[in-house]
């Protein structure tokens, strides 16, 4: 082997080496996807409780959110009303399945004595009152409010009938103005959305027990 030869070998495998070590400095200064949570409310600091009876069964589900926000990256708005697609900060799970999962841990700390499925469970979980909800609106400006608009009812899956409608907004400033100060806005408008949902089960299921008593009472008094 000559020189030469030598050489370009030489030249060749530097070649190789800068190529491989210039792409891992490359991947390691690509930025990282960060991945948000919403979170429940605290447990501790709940103020007001309600009251259910401990036979009630709660369904939550299904939740419908827009397809254009039920995927992984969170998506926003601008000043133009044009939407952005945060291509590395991204939600944990699809909204769809984050929602109704925390929703039910909320209820759970405010109806403290019911049960609570989330969608789908199983048939032969006897569930009395199923919560719909669908997500008309959600609105996010970094630099500003965090906007919830949300259709729900309640059914009673005994006579399949619907309870109860209604429609609740929410719009609250994001703070800090950033990615993490979404989550926590969210998380705390859905944290009032429970509170709603919470007493209006417990209104249905104090009025559910006075009608029983009420026919128990004319049934007894039959002669």
């Amino acid at each position: 082997m000559n020189y030469t030869e030598i050489g370009y070998k030489t030249g060749l495998l530097c070649l190789v080496l800068a190529s491989v070590l210039g792409g891992c400095i490359g991947m390691s200064k690509s930025p990282k996807a960060r991945f948000y949570a919403l979170q429940a409310i605290d447990k501790s600091q709940v103020d007001k409780k309600f009251e259910v009876p401990s036979t009630v069964i709660i369904g939550i589900g299904p939740v419908k959110v827009p397809e254009y926000l039920n995927r992984p990256q969170i998506v926003t708005e601008n000043d133009k009303n044009l939407l952005a697609f945060a291509e590395f900060d991204r939600w944990g799970e699809p909204l769809d399945f984050a929602l109704p999962r925390l929703i039910s841990v909320n209820l759970s700390f405010l109806l403290p004595a019911a049960t609570i499925e989330i969608s789908p469970w199983n048939t032969s979980v006897p569930v009395r009152y199923q919560v719909i909800i669908d997500v008309v609106r959600l609105e996010s400006r970094l630099d500003k409010n965090l906007s919830l608009t949300a259709q729900w009812s309640v059914i009673d899956l005994d006579s399949r009938k619907i309870l109860i409608t209604k429609r609740s907004e929410f719009n609250k400033p994001i703070d800090p103005h950033d990615y993490s100060g979404l989550a926590m806005t969210l998380s705390a408008e859905c944290a009032t959305l429970s509170g709603e949902i919470a007493e209006s089960l417990s209104s249905l299921a104090a009025f559910a027990a006075q009608s029983n008593k009420a026919a128990s009472g004319i049934t007894s008094n039959q002669p």
